[in-house]
């Protein structure tokens, strides 16, 4: 079967008279601005899977891409799945700029520059920076984990960021809190992390919420969130974390660092009970005195919390944009000095007094 050509004029006017126009350039090329009215559709998913985007075989397709050569291969494609209205747009949407016909464009230039290598991955492109705009993530402590968590996440262009801590910038934090700053020893920690994130990315909004995170107020602070990060570096913290996140229904992205080891999982039992395990499935009860000293005790690699604080934000960065594989049911273990990962399953408890299926789970 031959495809028809047509110039760019006359898709418009056929658009205009109803016919479906898709554009199967690639995200990247997508996020530069489309024909207006044209669905964005990647060539591969067009073709391995026509019927999610045209039902009728027999409607009137528009197929233009970057010059005519790929929407002239998608439109033969359509042809041999039994397509029979298929025409090609000569010149593409080159020709479509030539000739000033309407473009949609969905974001500034200053969003398509900064995003520009994620908008380049099939996997995230314009949909997925757009969830991560739209995300709220709270994140509890902006110290060692919390500070390359934040920078990574503020440079992905999470929208909203909520930073929850009570304490002040020390001399003693510089040396692995990486938000902070000899100039800003001395100043609340929210406010600095707040100037450095805003620094990198003035797009996102940084909250600050000076205040540490109590019975009386965690259900409120975490109500909103989308993924709640545990960067705190005590465990009544943490457990308090652990029980509203299944309270809630939130996933908590876990970290913790000691001397020359780390750990990092997530923990998604609010959502899904009895599959997934919470903290006091790994941790029942917090340790006695002594068994698990603090890194003011006990000391900490510099470099350590920024590993650990990075697979965080990746975790993160993966939950909202429901990719891959997260560490939810595994506890990965990291050995600094002889640079090993270990990896551990984690199953859930039956008899976790915060998550046990013998708990109420209305």
């Amino acid at each position: 079967m031959a495809i028809n050509e047509i110039s760019v004029q006359e898709a418009r006017r056929r658009q205009l008279a109803g016919a479906i126009f898709i554009d199967v350039r690639e995200p990247d090329e997508h996020a530069l601005g489309l024909p207006d009215g044209a669905v964005a559709c990647p060539r591969v998913h067009l073709e391995s899977s026509p019927g999610e985007w045209v039902a009728d075989p027999d409607a009137d397709i528009l197929l233009i891409c970057g010059s005519g050569r790929r929407s002239l291969m998608a439109a033969e494609a359509l042809a041999k799945q039994g397509y029979t209205r298929i025409a090609s747009v000569t010149g593409g949407y080159s020709a479509w700029l030539d000739e000033s016909l309407p473009v949609a464009a969905r974001h500034d230039a200053d969003f398509l520059d900064r995003y520009s290598r994620h908008l380049r991955l099939p996997q995230v492109g314009i949909a997925g920076q757009e969830a991560l705009a739209a995300a709220r993530v709270v994140l509890v402590g902006a110290g060692g984990l919390g500070s390359p968590a934040a920078f990574y996440l503020a440079a992905a262009g999470v929208g909203h960021i909520r930073l929850i801590d009570d304490d002040v910038v020390e001399r003693s934090n510089l040396q692995r809190q990486i938000l902070h700053t000899e100039a800003r020893i001395g100043v609340a920690k929210v406010d600095s992390a707040a100037e450095a994130l805003s620094a990198l990315n003035p797009r996102i909004n940084i909250e600050k919420i000076r205040q540490r995170l109590l019975a009386e107020n965690v259900d409120e602070r975490l109500a909103d969130a989308d993924v709640v990060v545990d960067g705190a570096d005590n465990f009544p913290t943490r457990y308090l974390l652990s029980d509203a996140c299944v309270r809630l229904r939130k996933p908590l992205v876990y970290g913790a660092v000691q001397r020359f080891e780390g750990q990092a999982s997530v923990f998604d039992a609010g959502r899904r009970r009895g599959l997934s395990p919470c903290y006091r499935c790994l941790f029942p009860e917090p340790p006695g005195p002594g068994e698990a000293p603090n890194c003011a005790e006990a000391g900490v690699l510099g470099v350590l919390p920024g590993l650990i604080g990075l697979i965080q934000a990746t975790e993160v960065l993966k939950l909202i944009l429901g990719l891959g594989q997260t560490l939810d049911g595994r506890l990965l273990h990291v050995d600094a000095l002889s640079m090993r990962f270990r990896d551990v399953r984690l199953s859930p408890d039956p008899a976790c007094q915060a998550c046990g299926t013998g708990v109420g789970n209305s």
